[in-house]
């Protein structure tokens, strides 16, 4: 069992909960800085008001130039699950009001990421008036150089971190952007273009274009699961703002209000869409979306969210569920060798020796699935992760994930300033970021990068920590109480999935599937009372513990079996009590 320190949260200030909140459930949003009622109001009412994006009312102008004059329209897109979302919000509308829209997302391996000068060669031959970037293009400096002296208009929508350059594209969308006032700087790629799409149709009902063309005007809200599954998807903080979308998306699939190709999604990943929560777009429809740009082309994945009919969504939904299946294939061989590489370093995370931050490469790694390694053996050892790949031609991309407390994007930039050239780009932001070098600077970029985390790291942010929202009195320990839990909010990043700690007696335990442990556990003041737990993928690592007392991170989960529905405890951490 990795060495590791449970933490308990605790609530920070006055806290006024009103109304039938369970104690419970009070404690868990005290928890995460919630200090009253109204911060858990996740109304439309309550979502940041569009014109407080700026430069929203430019875009909109534009479009609404671009559709007037029936431009050829041209949405440039990422190869994530974001950039998929994105690309599909931007085109369905858009072909919903009529214009002349097509979609083209660069291929990873052959352009690189964003409106890049050779993609921009391809975006000339279908002759557009107007190229709209979304989830990337804010350092696209040279692609845009490109497209203006084409003579087309750009339209940049991003969220990413820019430069110290920003592109000479006619309007730029970004909270992110110097001198914007934005509040909520964690609004990813299809929340800005939900956020510009809404300011278009708006300006277009105020100049009663509608009435005068017949064209029915959409409901924004319509477009929200496109915008909940980009959000969680991209593993973005969920602040109040992207709670408030991703609530509203899920409320509308759990309704049956989705798009037929989100209800593909569904279907394969074995999810029932009523019972939809933030970890299925995570763990499940999120990774088979992104499984098309990470092997082969994420048109694929914006086909599927681009159907109309369920025949042609299952369809498509299948081939993603394919190449999920063979992602996970290939991240497992990467992730042995992987394994094997650190052994070698005979690496201890318990030890004064350990390195601050990893560098990982071998040539025959696949670069589409480097991002999933960085995040897998981060978790493992948490440090801070760079894995390499080679493009074949002299250079290595790399795919970065960070540790809480250090602003990885930062790093990679400190580093590119003290050796101009030893990095070719990069981008991204606080926890995952992008980069491409000559291969022959490897060496002299893990030294300098190691040495750059360690100048801005602490002790503190290094510890391995898993945080705990306290004991659970064993009365509580039901169904009724985990749904509540389960349902209550959108959980993800920055605003956690709420977790416990008890000590238990381990009553029994065998293995089942693929390295999972299968517990019977009974609560310390259980009276000869027992529950269910699971631990996946730690039956290994967790070891023979029947008949220990033994302390358990956990959460309360509803275990769905022939129709009848239990309470099961899954288990995140297993240590001797």
């Amino acid at each position: 069992m990795n060495a590791c320190e449970i933490v308990r949260r605790q609530a920070t200030g006055t806290v006024d909960f009103s109304g039938d909140l369970h104690p419970l459930l009070a404690r868990v949003f005290a928890n995460r800085g919630i200090s009253c009622s109204e911060e858990l109001e996740l109304d439309l009412s309550g979502l940041l008001p569009v014109s407080s994006l700026g430069q929203v009312d430019a875009a909109a102008g534009l479009l609404e130039q671009a559709l007037d004059s029936s431009w050829n329209i041209l949405v440039i897109g990422d190869f994530d699950a974001d950039g998929a979302t994105s690309t599909a919000l931007a085109v369905s509308l858009l072909r919903k009001l009529g214009a002349n829209v097509d979609y083209l997302v660069p291929n990873r391996f052959a352009f690189g990421y964003g409106l890049t000068p050779g993609i921009v060669g391809v975006a000339l031959e279908s002759s557009p008036d107007l190229i709209i970037t979304v989830d990337n293009g804010i350092s696209s400096i040279e692609g845009v150089v490109a497209a203006k002296a084409a003579g087309v208009h750009v339209l940049v929508t991003d969220h990413h971190l820019p430069g110290d350059e920003l592109p000479d594209a006619d309007v730029i969308v970004n909270p992110n952007s110097p001198g914007e006032c934005f509040p909520d700087k964690s609004l990813v790629g299809v929340g800005v273009i939900f956020y510009v799409m809404t300011a278009f149709v708006k300006q277009l009902a105020d100049a009663g274009w509608f009435e005068k063309t017949a064209v029915e005007q959409p409901r924004m809200g319509d477009w929200l699961d496109l915008v909940a599954l980009g959000t969680v998807a991209d593993v973005v903080p969920l602040t109040r703002n992207n709670r408030i979308m991703v609530e509203q998306g899920l409320r509308r699939m759990r309704a049956g209000k989705t798009r037929p190709g989100i209800e593909a999604l569904c279907r394969v990943s074995k999810r029932v869409p009523a019972q939809l929560v933030s970890s299925d777009l995570g763990f499940a429809l999120g990774p088979r979306l992104n499984a098309a740009g990470r092997l082969e082309d994420m048109s694929v994945g914006i086909e599927c969210l681009l159907a109309t009919d369920s025949l042609k969504a299952d369809e498509l939904a299948g081939q993603l569920d394919d190449l999920n299946r063979q992602r996970r294939e290939i991240e497992g061989e990467m992730k042995q060798q992987a394994q094997e590489m650190l052994e070698g370093l005979h690496l201890d995370a318990a030890s004064e020796n350990m390195p601050v931050a990893l560098t990982l490469y071998q040539e025959q790694w696949h670069q589409g699935v480097i991002g999933i390694l960085a995040s897998r053996i981060k978790e493992q050892w948490h440090r801070p992760v760079i894995a390499f790949a080679s493009d074949g031609e002299g250079n290595l991309k790399g795919s970065a994930r960070s540790i809480t407390g250090l602003h990885i994007r930062d790093v990679l930039d400190a580093v590119s300033k003290q050796v101009p050239g030893l990095i070719e780009k990069f981008g991204g932001h606080a926890m995952a970021a992008g980069l491409t070098l000559p291969q022959r600077n490897f060496e002299r970029f893990s030294e300098l990068f190691r040495k750059q985390v360690a100048a801005v790291i602490d002790d503190t942010t290094l510890q391995n920590r898993h945080y705990s929202d306290g004991s659970v009195p064993s009365e509580w320990l039901d169904v009724g109480v985990a749904q509540q839990l389960k349902f209550a909010s959108p959980w993800g990043q920055q605003f956690p999935e709420p977790g416990f700690d008890d000590e238990f007696i381990v009553v029994s335990q065998r293995v089942v599937g693929d390295n999972h442990l299968k517990l019977v556990l009974a609560p310390q003041d259980s009276n000869g009372d027992t529950i269910d737990a699971i631990a996946f993928g730690q039956a290994e690592e967790i070891g023979d513990v029947a008949g220990a007392s033994v302390r358990v991170l956990y959460q309360l989960d509803i275990n769905h079996y022939m129709g009848r529905e239990s309470l099961q405890l899954l288990v995140r951490h297993l240590e001797p009590a």
